[in-house]
């Protein structure tokens, strides 16, 4: 009898393990890997994300004039990582002395080989003015024999509010008034345009190109020729975030936020027209061309997407 039942059970046996070898072949095959963050690993394929500029690495110690755009300028990475990295949130208040980390806590920590803290450490906000002045507290008095409240007499009338001011380290914030006022509307003149990435572009001067764009520069730009004293003006609308002359091979320059992921950069002026947190339009003079930090009278033109040195060709119009 036993040897009928085990010959009934042979394919059944058989089957069951045809069976199981098909489960675990299916189990292997369903089992997906979670690609970490920032991966470019997507369902078997290499993705190209978009490039941000490298940490640099190290720290850097603030001194007078300097933004915190004209530093994640000088090193090449974008602004909004650089206030992460050191916890600034906007107006991206600096002041001489700080210190700032040039890479993101994790990549410092794998440097000196200890552990990345958790929570982010917040940095000391910089002393300001006051905004508001003290309101004495309410008090009754008669005059005529009727009760006054002296806070009532005392109200300041009310100021327009003011267009935001981009700080700058070491110099203290001016009054509203002080505002620099945009350019009249009769200083812009027309010129031809091209809308990318929701900015509108148009040449910042009217002579012709002596360099093109290569990316592996020190100072990744076009050369625009010219006489001195020629007009450079704006690229696009925006704000300017930096005009001074501490940027080594520069000379005077001027640069302009256009929206959180365009800069523009206008080097080797002769003369800079505008101040930092001064809103410009497509257009309007920024400067005069020259020759500081330059061997012959010519604008250095830069436009950086996301921190990134981008060739300015791809968005200037056609000429």
């Amino acid at each position: 009898m036993l040897p009928s039942m085990n010959r009934n059970l042979r394919p059944w046996a058989a089957l069951a393990g045809t069976l199981l070898l098909a489960a675990c072949g299916s189990m292997r095959s369903s089992v997906v890997f979670e690609p970490t963050a920032g991966s470019m690993y997507r369902s078997g394929q290499s993705q190209v994300m978009p490039a941000r500029a490298a940490a640099p690495g190290g720290s850097y110690q603030v001194v007078k004039g300097d933004t915190l755009y004209s530093i994640a300028f000088r090193n090449g990475v974008d602004f909004r990582d650089l206030a992460q990295w050191n916890g600034i949130g906007a107006p991206y208040t600096i002041w001489p002395g700080q210190r700032l980390q040039l890479a993101p806590a994790a990549a410092l920590a794998n440097v000196h080989g200890t552990a990345a803290p958790v929570h982010a450490v917040p940095v000391q906000a910089a002393p300001v003015a006051p905004v508001f002045v003290a309101v004495p507290a309410r008090t009754t008095a008669s005059v005529g024999g009727k009760p006054m409240n002296p806070a009532v007499g005392a109200a300041h009338p009310a100021v327009a509010a003011a267009p935001p001011m981009v700080p700058v380290a070491g110099v203290p914030s001016a009054a509203p008034a002080s505002v620099p006022p945009p350019m009249p509307a009769a200083a812009v003149t027309p010129g031809a345009s091209r809308v990318i990435s929701g900015v509108t572009w148009r040449w910042p001067a009217q002579g012709g190109l002596i360099k093109r764009f290569q990316s592996g520069d020190a100072i990744p730009g076009i050369e625009i020729a010219g006489n001195a004293g020629d007009p450079i003006r704006a690229a696009a609308d925006g704000v300017v975030v930096y005009s001074g002359n501490g940027l080594v091979g520069y000379g005077e320059l001027v640069i302009i936020k256009h929206s959180d992921t365009f800069l523009s950069a206008y080097g080797h002026n002769r003369k800079r027209l505008v101040k930092e947190g001064q809103r410009v339009t497509a257009g309007q003079p920024i400067a005069e061309m020259g020759s500081t930090g330059a061997s012959r009278n010519e604008l250095e033109f830069q436009i950086r997407k996301d921190g990134n040195p981008v060739d300015p060709l791809d968005y200037l119009p056609p000429r």
